[in-house]
């Protein structure tokens, strides 16, 4: 079984890789096992240092490189009429620190009866979809992801605050 013990910054368009879909809940350990999407089972024992976000890619000591897919799971999908009613959603959650995914026509948080409730009582609709989950990292977070580019072409931009 290959162990993955790194994390990549950066890798060119001409590396060959493999690729893992995970979960939230996996992305954010350091120490998990998995299976790739050929069916081999591989592990990871990976620093500290914050979450694996959808096209972050990681390696074996050995150069072997692994893409990091988001998983699609459940989860509440809150929309809304207004921009501004949404960003009164998004407060509301904010407030109770649930880990929320921000777009600019909806709101994801994982299920939960009784936040759902909360925003339907708010006037928005809230709904259950199958969909990744990148939830918003904090303001204090120390190094913040940006994998907008394309996986494919294994660009990796980052920003360092």
């Amino acid at each position: 079984m290959k162990i993955y013990t790194q994390r990549i910054e950066a890798v060119t368009e001409d590396q060959a890789f493999e690729t893992v879909q995970l979960n939230f809940d996996t992305r954010q350990k350091s120490r998990f096992r998995a299976t790739l999407v050929s069916g081999c089972d591989i592990g990871a024992d990976l620093p500290r240092t914050g979450i694996l976000r959808g096209g972050s890619f990681i390696a074996t000591e050995t150069g072997d490189l692994l893409r990091v897919d988001a998983l699609p799971e459940r989860l509440m999908c809150v929309q809304a009429s207004s921009e501004f009613e949404l960003l009164k959603a998004a407060y509301h959650l904010g407030n109770r620190h649930v880990p929320l995914m921000l777009t600019p026509s909806a709101l994801y948080f994982e299920p939960d009866h009784v936040l759902a409730e909360m925003v339907e009582g708010l006037g928005l609709l809230v709904t259950e979809v199958d969909h990744p989950f990148e939830p918003e990292s904090g303001a204090y977070a120390q190094h913040g992801h940006d994998h907008r580019l394309s996986p494919i072409k294994a660009i990796h931009a980052h920003a360092h605050h």
